[in-house]
């Protein structure tokens, strides 16, 4: 219709309303595909799919595309939006085919998992360059998908947890103040013997069979019962190195774990050899008005004292919860013998140790207690990440039934937890989870701690 004032047709305003919301509706109310689906069960968490489009929807989608091409098309000898639906179909049939290959691509892939109740853990795995969109016939293709197990969800009501319980006390927050001190302390020399809690240089080199695996010069480390690295560990370090003196060697056991890169060494014993260069001791610095500031801008000791107790408080729940947890899984996982493929035990176990990372950012633990934490993770991986995955989906479903989720209020109040501990802002801590892609990993932290506590 011409753009005149004179010719403008007035409606009813209860025609336009009307008019508008059949409009919507259509727009809204997209036909469903028609396709032909096989679903083949290759393990507990394993599915091949064949999906099979018909002709029909493709030529719709075909017919979808060149109608929001016509007004714009710029085609040689023609004013653009002028040129014939047979010449543009034919023109530019080549260009939009593979927009209309991802198009139904996407929408088949959405109603397969809505109509199939696949509850897919991963993303479906196919080459999208490799998929031809066919010229004549239907179009098929398959995919392999990672998918939640199916099982009875057990009895869970009624379980009888045994919650750890402790009283905290002035010596475990004079501890944890001696330890914040600590870790802005500095480094002095010391001609005399070392003891537990002293620190050590020394060039390290890791053995077997008199080979020499590895090596690391001018090492700083810490004397504490269990020097764990990301391979393995040495249980009784603190023994070793009672007494040692700058220029003398020591020679410890290191057990590898049974996820080491060399699979040859999975949990055998290596030598390690520790030539000890120099011995030194902490120095804590004095509890000052501006290391009140830097602390945290407290206005004294006592307010920092206040603070020490709340993150205890958080650190003793995070154990309770922890506890809790094991004790849920054990009696809810007896028949949860579901064989989890290697692949998704590889993909998701960086996921775990993330969710582990970020229960102990917002549970107060220092960054040295989190790379221990993770070390520990990493050298049983396989098993860690198998036992969480178990635990996840049956608290995961527990949720579904319950209908327990994760809300705004929450993802706050956990990343403000975690920018506090870490020393940053709410927003910069957001801002990094989501770029990494974790703020589904936080989702699962804030929905299966409100499980855990309904159980309890």
């Amino acid at each position: 219709m011409p753009d005149n004032e004179n010719n403008q047709i007035d409606l009813p305003e209860s025609d336009e309303a009307g008019v508008d919301a059949a409009v919507a509706e259509s727009e809204l109310e997209t036909p469903k595909l028609s396709l032909e689906v096989t679903v083949e069960e290759r393990s507990t968490c394993e599915r091949h799919v064949t999906v099979t489009v018909s002709r029909e929807d493709i030529e719709r989608y075909f017919d979808k595309e060149f109608t929001e091409l016509m007004p714009t098309a710029q085609v040689p000898g023609f004013r653009p939006g002028h040129a014939p639906r047979k010449l543009i179909e034919t023109r530019f049939r080549k260009d939009i085919a593979d927009k209309v290959k991802g198009e139904l691509l996407m929408d088949s892939l959405r109603q397969v998992n809505e109509d199939e109740k696949l509850s897919a853990i991963s993303e479906p795995e196919f080459d999208f360059e490799s998929i031809e969109l066919p010229d004549e016939g239907p179009f098929t293709f398959e995919f392999n998908l990672e998918v939640r197990p199916e099982f009875d969800l057990p009895d869970w009501k009624g379980l009888k947890i045994e919650k750890p319980v402790r009283t905290l006390s002035d010596k475990d927050v004079e501890d944890t103040l001696q330890n914040i001190l600590g870790r802005r302390g500095r480094l002095v020399p010391h001609d005399g013997p070392a003891s537990p809690g002293d620190y050590i240089t020394t060039n390290l080199t890791f053995k077997y069979d008199d080979r020499e695996l590895a090596s690391a010069a001018e090492e700083v480390i810490r004397i504490r019962p269990t020097l764990s690295f990301r391979d393995g560990n040495i249980q009784g370090f603190d023994k070793l190195m009672d007494g040692v003196r700058a220029g003398e060697t020591r020679l410890g056991e290191a057990e590898l774990s049974d996820d080491a890169p060399n699979e040859v060494l999975r949990g055998q014993k290596v030598t390690a050899v520790f030539e000890v260069l120099e011995v030194k001791k902490l120095e804590v610095p004095e509890l000052n008005d501006q290391l009140l500031e830097e602390l945290g801008g407290f206005k004294d000791e006592a307010e920092l004292r206040d603070a020490i107790l709340d993150q205890l408080d958080r650190q003793l729940m995070y154990e309770q919860h922890r506890r809790a947890r094991e004790q849920i899984t054990a009696a809810l996982t007896v028949a949860a013998d579901w064989e989890l493929p290697p692949g998704l035990l590889r993909r998701q176990s960086r996921r775990e140790l993330q969710r582990a990372v970020m229960e102990m950012q917002r549970s107060g633990f220092s960054e040295e207690e989190i790379r221990a934490h993770e070390n520990a993770i990493r050298q049983n991986s396989a098993f860690a990440t198998a036992r969480a995955l178990k635990e996840h989906f049956i608290l995961e479903r527990i949720a579904e039934e319950e209908k327990i989720d994760a809300t705004e209020a929450d993802y706050e109040h956990e990343i403000r937890l975690i920018a506090y501990q870490s020393d940053d802002s709410p927003r910069r801590v957001r801002a990094k989870l989501e770029k990494a892609g974790s703020m589904d990993v936080l989702r699962n932290q804030i929905i299966e701690r409100k499980v855990i506590d309904l159980i309890l």
